[in-house]
């Protein structure tokens, strides 16, 4: 499941501890030795960073069990064995096995040269299996003995050239802050200055969502883009593990060889824009839209109660980023509709 953080890719990145390895021949004071040894595995792994120490995986290892609570009595001649099953548990049981993770193919379109040891040097034609989908467009892959990063757009599904877990526009729009500048290199995208608030329209598995800003819609890298009203967290992995710069895109990439005679079902930014202007238009018609909240009241100085009393000073103005962040999602919606009017 993580296997930079497990030392797969180069050792010194390794964080996950060694699980003590059994012995042959145990006794006594081997056995309580091990079981110290055991808690302090244990203590290690719950150390490691949330999204390790509270996976699935590890969640459901540490759950209670019934039969945890209620250990068979010690036996009255021979040392007490470690409890590992319940006896009424037959062995043939497999519920509780966790069963083997099965991954997705991906075939290779074009070759691609890595550009960190985190990477994977692609040919066209090979066969990857995906180990992890990141957002970013850079996958996690696995090639026989080798694993690392790779450019999601340098692979198509083995069944068909669309990507069946991709979702479809919503017009409606949320609304994400850039993290990073970036400018326009093809004539599709956006360019975005640090800190501008936008509506993200589609969200596409190659890493390149499509946004709007006022009217205007394009792609942008989604790395560099993150949910307004969440709080930004510290990394907590060196970012040294994925690729500090945005995915290719398909549209740029050369001696492209698919397996498909269909090619892949892409909207055109056109399309977008009509689609995304036309929806704007049917909100700002609706009567919902209409309806002005009324302006603040402001306190008078004659409604002050003794005219020796001092007038409070007024706080600061906050910034706009921390009221956007602040603010409900139903007032984001309003102002990012108000603003592309």
């Amino acid at each position: 499941m993580f296997p930079i953080e497990a030392g797969n890719i180069d050792d010194k990145d390794r964080i996950i501890p060694s699980l003590p390895a059994p012995r042959w021949l145990d006794n006594q004071k081997t056995t309580e030795t091990r079981q110290s040894t055991l808690a302090e595995y244990c203590l290690a792994l719950l150390k490691l960073p949330p999204k390790i120490s509270r996976c699935q995986m590890l969640s459901s290892f540490f759950k209670v069990r019934p039969e945890d609570e209620t250990p068979p009595a010690p036996h009255p001649f021979k040392r007490n064995e470690t409890y590992i099953m319940a006896k009424t548990r037959g062995r043939s049981n497999t519920t509780e096995i966790t069963g083997p993770i099965m991954l997705d193919s991906y075939r290779v379109v074009a070759n691609y040269c890595k550009g960190s040891k985190y990477e994977l040097d692609l040919k066209a034609g090979d066969l990857v299996d995906i180990v992890e989908k990141s957002t970013s467009g850079w996958w996690f892959c696995q090639r026989e003995s080798h694993q690392g990063w790779v450019p999601a757009a340098y692979l198509e599904p083995l069944d068909g050239p669309d990507e069946s877990e991709e979702a479809e526009p919503n017009y409606a729009g949320e609304l994400y802050i850039s993290t990073k500048a970036y400018s326009a290199v093809e004539e599709d995208e956006l360019s975005l200055e640090s800190g501008e608030i936008i509506e993200v329209i589609h969200k596409l598995l190659d890493g390149w969502w499509v946004i709007r800003k006022g009217t205007e819609t394009g792609y942008y890298p989604s790395m560099f883009l993150y949910k307004t009203g969440k709080k930004k967290e510290a990394a907590a992995e060196p970012n040294m593990s994925r690729r500090e710069t945005p995915p290719p895109r398909r549209s740029t990439i050369r001696n492209v060889q698919s397996i498909h005679n269909k090619s892949r079902k892409r909207i055109s930014q056109d399309a977008y824009r009509k689609n995304s202007r036309r929806y704007l238009e049917h909100v700002r018609q609706s009567p919902q839209s209409q309806r002005r909240s009324s302006p603040l009241r402001r306190t008078n100085r004659e409604n002050i109660s003794s005219p020796h009393e001092k007038t409070p000073e007024v706080p600061p103005r906050p910034s706009s980023e921390l009221i956007m962040e602040r603010c409900t999602e139903n007032t984001r919606k309003k102002l990012s509709i108000r603003t592309a009017s």
